[in-house]
């Protein structure tokens, strides 16, 4: 691991090496702003993708929309690509940017905090210390697993660990395996351990709605065609792209636009379950699009295989030999799988991250949650700008748009900071709330809200700080431009003061 003893002066510190902050890297060098540094906790770029190696991992959003506007990827193999392709993809693109000599990785950022006599953020990371003019945060919402609060669970004898962590080390052929959750991760995994185990329990909370996967894989020629005609590929993106658009009504005000989709998920289940008490459990209770909507061909047909039992039973505990539901059954196991998720609405990293004052974010983001000003930049925490921040999430679509969006608005602030020859932005705390008070408004119409469900999207106060409640290009359109009249500016530091002013 690389590490420096003096302090390390860049002008951006971009943390996380997945698509956020590649994009950020690629980005900004772009427009000659090379003085800046990655620093990743992991080996390797790609983030969420380099994480999950679970069997079964792919992306259930198209592979066409999945990718850089900037960089389209001609060799995807299938319409929905699996986690190899995609880390192959993030790496490519990657070593083709020239960035990655101002990358370092195995290193994690420990703690950040705004100095106010200089004007710069002071971050201490497991390498060493940087100083820098800016603080890109890359992370994201799913980087940090969420193991689940239940008793005994650190009793557990046999092997226990987070689907965004596998274990490849150990043997499942022939096992006892527990899988917890059945989320977007679970229903990849449960079909390919129902290949190999002995037997699989999956442990369910709600069922959720699943639709079938039309996944087909790419000929040679299509593929060629892609190669050399690059515009062939651009408007078969586009075509993709605006049939998710068309999705949103149905999620953010009128639910009865989602009801295709609901018979289609509803007819999937019945395709692949026969059972029809083993089906009833697996029918959801709320309204299509409260929760994620998954997809699969595989999982319904593995549920109601001979080596499969559905557990619908709250869990009461973990031993060390088994789990334990409220009817009081002891199921036993040798492996214990959690895809439960992760932290979404409270990010680890906003407690390691302080602004003016020396409030963390996590502080600032206690009493009424997560927010932001237009989801990148938030009030008392100068220069610092989060990709895929509070209210970016997207229920239909790819968040690779989302993302190259918010890099331009970055972009955009920064040329702000050079030529107005500012030293620091902030937004106003009157700009951050009309912000979140228009979309809070809105988002109390949308099946995220009122389907019916709780789900990760919402906060302890039921709020949904996560997702976005209206068309990506919306989002696109709100951050443009930056507009610093929405900000407070900072004069560069004279004479050992500072000096704020309201632009």
């Amino acid at each position: 691991m690389t590490t420096w003893a003096e302090a390390r002066h860049v002008e951006h510190l971009i943390v996380g090496a997945g698509f956020a902050g590649l994009c950020a890297a690629i980005k900004l060098q772009e427009d000659g702003e090379t003085d800046f540094l990655v620093v990743e906790k992991g080996s390797d770029v790609g983030g969420t993708w380099r994480d999950n190696t679970y069997p079964g991992a792919a992306c259930d959003v198209p592979s066409q929309l999945y990718s850089f506007s900037f960089a389209p990827n001609p060799e995807w193999t299938s319409s929905f690509s699996p986690q190899p392709e995609i880390q192959a993809y993030i790496r490519r693109t990657a070593e083709r940017s020239g960035v990655l000599d101002r990358f370092v990785f195995d290193t994690a950022l420990e703690d950040a905090a705004w100095d106010e006599s200089t004007q710069r953020w002071t971050s201490r990371t497991s390498a060493g210390t940087v100083v820098s003019r800016t603080l890109v945060v890359g992370a994201g919402g799913l980087s940090e697993p969420r193991l689940p609060d239940i008793a005994g669970i650190d009793d557990f004898g046999g092997e226990l660990f987070h689907s965004a962590r596998w274990d490849h080390d150990v043997d499942l052929a022939g096992k006892r395996i527990a899988v917890i959750g059945t989320g977007a991760s679970a229903i990849q995994i449960i079909p390919e351990l129902q290949k190999v185990a002995g037997h699989v329990d999956v442990y369910q909370r709600t069922a959720p709605y699943v639709i079938p996967r039309n996944d087909r894989t790419y000929t040679r020629v299509e593929r060629a065609l892609f190669k050399k005609a690059p515009a062939l590929q651009k408007a078969y993106r586009t075509g993709i792209y605006w049939s998710k658009e068309l999705l949103v009504p149905g999620f953010t005000f009128e639910p009865r636009m989602a009801m295709p989709a609901k018979q289609l998920a509803l007819a999937n289940l019945r395709k692949g379950v026969s059972d029809p008490d083993l089906r009833a459990r697996l029918t959801p209770t709320f309204e299509i699009g409260c929760k994620r909507i998954l997809i699969s061909n595989a999982y319904y047909p593995a549920i109601a295989s001979d080596n499969v039992e559905l557990v619908t039973d709250r869990i009461e505990r973990i031993t060390p030999t088994g789990v334990v539901t409220a009817d009081g059954v002891e199921r036993p196991v040798d492996v214990v799988v959690v895809a439960t998720g992760f932290f979404t609405t409270e990010l680890p990293i906003a407690q390691r991250i302080h602004g003016q004052g020396g409030a963390t974010l996590a502080d600032t983001w206690r009493e009424d949650g997560m927010a932001a000003h237009k989801g990148t930049t938030v009030h008392g925490f100068p220069n610092l700008f989060m990709i895929v921040g509070p209210n970016t999430g997207l229920g239909h679509s790819s968040m690779v748009f989302v993302i190259e969006s918010q890099v331009e608005y970055i972009r955009s602030a920064v040329r702000t900071l050079r030529h107005g020859k500012h030293a620091a932005v902030s937004p106003k705390a009157s700009a951050q709330r009309r912000w979140n008070d228009r979309l809070q408004r809105r988002m109390k119409r949308t099946v995220w809200t009122r389907g019916g469900c709780a789900s990760w999207y919402l906060d302890e106060h039921g709020k949904n700080t996560v997702l976005w409640p209206r068309t990506t290009v919306s989002f696109r359109r709100s951050l443009a431009e930056f507009d610093v009249t929405e900000y407070d500016v900072t004069a560069p530091v004279t004479a050992g003061t500072t000096e704020g002013i309201s632009a």
